[in-house]
């Protein structure tokens, strides 16, 4: 599965020798790091007024909930990066930590995505894209597997959802 797997992601890299694209890609990681999301809790209740706080502070449990179970996932599967491989690829952008399995970015993104579009769907328009473009960018940066990033969204929206399914209980 590895090899077919960086096929792929060679597949993806490709497009990242392109300046413009290494640089949107390499932004687009950059807010995938937290910034975006952390800025977003803080300013939905500013932009919906104070029930938002509520939204915000899931958005939260969703990211703490979640991070154990990613850093638990790397260190269990050692899985190295793709860029990591002795191949070719064009690296723009370092990795934050040394493994690959899954891809925590994506996990945030779409966990995030899926609370915020839940309570506002009026966000759907960008949360979701931005969502799917931190996904591809783990992929054109070479920073994961096509599977890294399939796990990492599928965590995310299992986290989010069960979250949601709490939530509903109150």
């Amino acid at each position: 599965m590895d090899e077919f797997e960086l096929a792929v992601c060679e597949q993806f890299n490709h497009y990242n020798r392109r300046r413009d694209v290494s640089g949107f890609f390499g932004w687009i990681s950059r807010l995938g790091d937290g910034v975006i999301w952390y800025a977003l809790m803080l300013a939905l209740p500013l932009i919906h007024g104070p029930q938002a706080a509520w939204v915000s502070l899931q958005m939260a449990v969703v990211g703490l909930a979640s991070l154990p179970l990613y850093k638990w996932l790397k260190r269990r599967t050692s899985r190295r990066r793709p860029c990591h491989r002795g191949r070719p690829f064009a690296r723009t952008v370092d990795p934050l930590d040394e493994f690959s399995f899954p891809s925590g970015h994506t996990m945030h993104a779409v966990g995030f995505a899926v609370i915020l579009v839940a309570w506002f769907p009026v966000w759907a328009w960008l949360v979701v894209p931005f969502a799917v473009l931190v996904a591809a960018s783990r992929l054109v940066l070479a920073l994961h597997y096509p599977s890294d990033v399939a796990m990492g969204a599928l965590i995310g929206a299992t986290v989010a959802a069960t979250v949601l399914g709490l939530v509903s209980l109150l």
